[in-house]
């Protein structure tokens, strides 16, 4: 066997991460061992995304790719490693006590934030933004002293550029009271121009934000208990500051490579070729730290386009880094901005077109060409929705009069068609129009999420995720291949279309419904969609007439089918709040009609093991006791999670419980087109989980801040904010839409966060229908969600009160009170449970004998 050969990567970021990914999917771990050194004690996470730590996230959030990556044979990753040296003449690095030999070395150590030569800027109090360490000690310090001071927490951040934006939306959220103090005249001088900055600062002042700029910071000063509590200027004026981060530039993160005797560039990084190899031909640099073509680039894009050169260098290639795209497009404070390309003009004889409307908080400005025909830049302030089509245009010609890209009634962007196969359409991936083309036309990726994992587009930051779509359905199409949104070969209709034909007409039955507008006679897909559309519409029962015939299994007897053909039942135990009463009542007819009990994620407690015999006389029990469904067998309304909230927590700021419950009796047995899940947590603390909820609510001291979209299942997706600091009035109204919209125009079987990213114009289009009415359907929203409150009853009450629908409980139509022979359980833990074939072959063979720990009954 041939002896691999030994990479060693300092640094475990973004970037270093990348280059793993890259080398393990051209095979390489069968020729490298790779081993990779990180000084952080975390596998490699989001850099990008730290501010939505701020939200609620945990740090295991963060994490980038699959874990199973540092678990393949070849692939190593020390964490909080950090190594002390490089010996470039004996090929060995020393880390962890120990040395370390490599054949090729791979430098990606990144940056470090600075910090400005500020007297009194190591006070407890002043922090930097960089790591998750940082953003955790910053987050708890603006917790501990708001509880201290009895009061908002006063912050200031130095640097109103993209970082300390983002640190002022993070202190913001954490409700403290915010100062930006910049250095230049307007705010991210870097990417915005004058207008553009003045824009941003009317806009973020508007937010409750202060800002200062053309501000030098002179010293800081502590109070009496020695933390930071001044702030002074270079002009002698003071602010109080509780808390003060400094956002004022990154550095390369050279001095290993310094120490080593590399060569490094005079305002510093690692000096590397365009294959981003340094003067040693056994090291590379990537990322952040490396200097090529005479700069250090700074954004992750960059950093994953010299990964893959790297890679491809390893294995023989001759791939170069010939620059990158360096366009930006960020919501910082809720505040749309990008720039790319020529931003600043800096080209001869270009032309600069703009449209600006302060009242409206929007700066837009193109870059055109002397000609006024081709794209050189643009930056784009208060709405980035043109950026997606923009960016892969520049440099070419937009065909179009340009000020019908900026104007709020401007003019369609270009079809997918028309983008020229070299047009990056991913920047962060470097991924081009005729890649995405060639994934569908050649490789045989016929929808968006396989165009992903083929190509990578859309999958780090996702602003180019529309555009994909776009190309993708365009491709199919001119394949000749249908892209067809039919529900099944009995309906033409998407379940939004047959949801609207269902609307504006009189049909109350499958029967007409399928005579009018589809064929033959329905199948286990459209049967159980209309049934649900025919449930939300004309508020039947589930088992009433027609409808009884199109449920799935588990709604045909409103219960979950469980492996060994008995059912769960689960009654509704409203934001998880149950009386001692209550729990005996469950308890007891568990323990009489023999049933395993567990308590469930959402807070109830699920009763297996029920014969569909049995079913009736259980719910009569349930129901007398005040119980009701728990709709556990539909697509609809599963829990609404809680927290104890206010009422008891020392930390509570608002009153979770009793709203959980309020929100789960409005919306108990909404129909939808998939299960639906809420939760609401009573502080910043998030007890409940409420972002992993389909809608999850999170207390604040002004009100409920409300997140969309969170769903666990095999695509787990963290729910993302949707409002802030909203009344409890406002709150409900915006739920009430949301859900209503999804249930209105979701396809089959959809979640809320596969939903979120189909509708046009994602999270910001339904955020506009929901909260500004921007379709003009906000009434009609409402009216049907107070029809579903005011006609709801419990299905399984109105069961028990029908003796033509309490037929269907049998095991055997002619004998309907038998048991099912063939069911057999084992003893364990004190409960019963289904007994596997090997032990159902001994009670079969009729002997008796211990398992785990009593015996096999029948």
């Amino acid at each position: 066997m041939t002896s691999k050969s030994k990479l060693a990567v300092i640094g475990a970021g973004m970037v270093a991460h990348r280059l793993v990914e890259a080398m393990v999917e051209r095979g390489a771990d069968d020729a490298w061992d790779i081993e990779v050194f990180g000084d952080e004690t975390r596998p490699p996470y989001d850099r990008v995304a730290l501010t939505s730590f701020f939200s609620d996230r945990a740090p295991e959030d963060l994490l980038l790719g699959d874990g199973s990556l540092w678990k393949r044979p070849g692939v190593r990753l020390y964490r909080g490693s950090v190594v002390s040296g490089i010996d470039r003449e004996a090929k060995q690095l020393h880390a962890r006590s120990t040395t370390f030999d490599y054949d090729k070395l791979v430098i990606a150590t990144g940056s470090y934030a600075t910090v400005p030569p500020v007297d009194g800027s190591d006070l407890p109090g002043c922090f930097v933004y960089r790591t998750v360490d940082d953003v955790a000690e910053l987050r708890q310090w603006v917790l501990d002293r708001e509880v201290a001071l009895g009061r908002p927490v006063r912050g200031a951040v130095v640097g109103g550029g993209l970082l300390g934006l983002e640190a002022a939306g993070a202190l913001t959220a954490l409700g403290a009271e915010t100062t930006v103090v910049e250095f230049a005249e307007w705010l991210m001088p870097l990417q915005v121009d004058r207008a553009g900055g003045g824009a941003l600062r009317r806009i973020i002042e508007q937010l409750g934000v202060s800002v200062r700029t053309s501000t030098a910071t002179a010293r800081l000063k502590a109070g009496r208990d020695g933390k930071i509590a001044r702030m002074q200027f270079a002009d002698g004026e003071k602010i109080p500051a509780d808390v003060v981060v400094f956002a004022t530039g990154v550095r390369p993160r050279d001095e290993l490579a310094r120490s080593s005797g590399l060569a490094i560039a005079e305002r510093g990084g690692v000096v590397a070729d365009e294959g981003c190899l340094t003067d040693d031909e056994s090291i590379f640099a990537i990322g952040e730290v490396a200097h090529i073509a005479g700069r250090v680039w700074g954004l992750v894009g960059p950093g994953y386009t010299m990964a893959e050169v790297v890679a491809d260098r390893l294995l023989g290639g001759d791939a170069t880094f010939d620059g990158a795209d360096l366009s930006t497009k960020l919501k910082l404070l809720g505040v749309d901005v990008a720039s790319f390309g020529d931003a600043f003009a800096a080209t001869s004889g270009s032309l600069e077109v703009v449209y600006a409307d302060p009242t409206a908080g929007v700066y837009k400005k193109l870059v055109m060409s002397d000609d006024a025909q081709t794209l050189l830049g643009g930056m784009l302030v208060g709405d980035a929705s043109a950026y997606t089509n923009l960016r892969p245009m520049v440099g070419r010609t937009l065909g179009s009069d340009p000020t019908g890209w900026l104007l709020p009634e401007g003019m369609e962007p270009p079809s997918g068609s028309a983008l020229p196969d070299d047009a990056t359409i991913c920047s962060c991936n470097n991924v081009s129009a005729g890649q995405i083309r060639c994934a569908v036309t050649e490789q045989g990726c016929t929808d968006l999420a396989g165009v992903k994992a083929c190509t990578k587009a859309g999958t780090s930051c996702g602003s180019c995720a529309s555009l994909v779509k776009k190309l993708v359905d365009v491709e199919l199409s001119g394949a000749g291949i249908e892209v067809s949104n039919a529900l099944c070969e009995h309906f033409a209709f998407t379940r939004a279309q047959l949801f609207d034909i269902v609307r504006v007409s009189e049909i109350s039955t499958f029967s007409d419904l399928i005579a009018q507008h589809g064929t033959g006679h329905g199948c286990d897909i459209c049967r159980p969609v209309a049934a649900s559309i025919l449930s939300t519409l004309r508020h039947g029962h589930v088992l009433e007439g027609e409808n009884a015939t199109l449920q799935d299994t588990n709604d045909h007897v409103m219960a979950n089918m469980q492996k060994d053909g008995t059912y769960s039942v689960v009654p509704r135990i409203a934001g998880g709040e149950v009386t001692p009463e209550g729990l005996i009542v469950i308890g007891q007819v568990a323990a009489d009609f023999g049933l395993y009990t567990k308590i469930t994620g959402g807070q109830r407690i699920d009763m297996f093991g029920a014969r569909i015999e049995q079913l009736p006389a259980i719910w009569k029990r349930l129901v007398d006791a005040g119980f009701e469904s728990g709709h556990a067998y539909g697509k609809s309304l599963r829990t609404v999670k809680s927290c104890v909230g206010q009422s008891w927590c020392r930390y509570g700021v608002q009153d979770s419980t009793t709203l959980a419950i309020d929100l789960e009796l409005r919306y108990r047995g909404l129909r939808s087109p998939h299960k639906l899940k809420l939760g609401v947590s009573g502080c910043a603390r998030e007890c409940a989980e409420a972002r992993s909820k389909d809608v999850g609510i999170i207390a604040t001291d002004h009100g409920w801040n409300m997140y969309v979209g969170g769903n666990g299942g095999f695509t787990p997706r963290h729910a993302q904010l949707f409002a802030e600091d909203l009344s409890t009035d406002d709150l409900v109204r915006a739920i009430d839409r949301f859900l209503m919209y999804y249930v209105r125009t979701a396809d089959r079987l959809q979640r809320t966060a596969p939903w979120l990213e189909s509708v046009e114009g994602g999270i910001d289009a339904v955020r506009a229908v929901v909260l500004d009415d921007s379709l003009g359907i906000g009434g009609d929203l409402d009216a049907a969600m107070a029809a579903h409150v005011d006609t709801y009853e419990d299905e399984w009450a109105a069961t028990l009160a029908d003796d033509d629908r309490l037929q269907r409980f049998a095991s055997f139509v002619n004998a309907p009170d038998t048991a099912d022979p063939d069911l057999a359980y084992v003893q364990e833990r004190g409960q019963r449970r289904p007994a596997d074939e090997a032990e159902r072959e001994v009670l079969i063979a009729g002997a008796s004998i211990p398992v785990r720990p009593t015996e096999v009954t029948a």
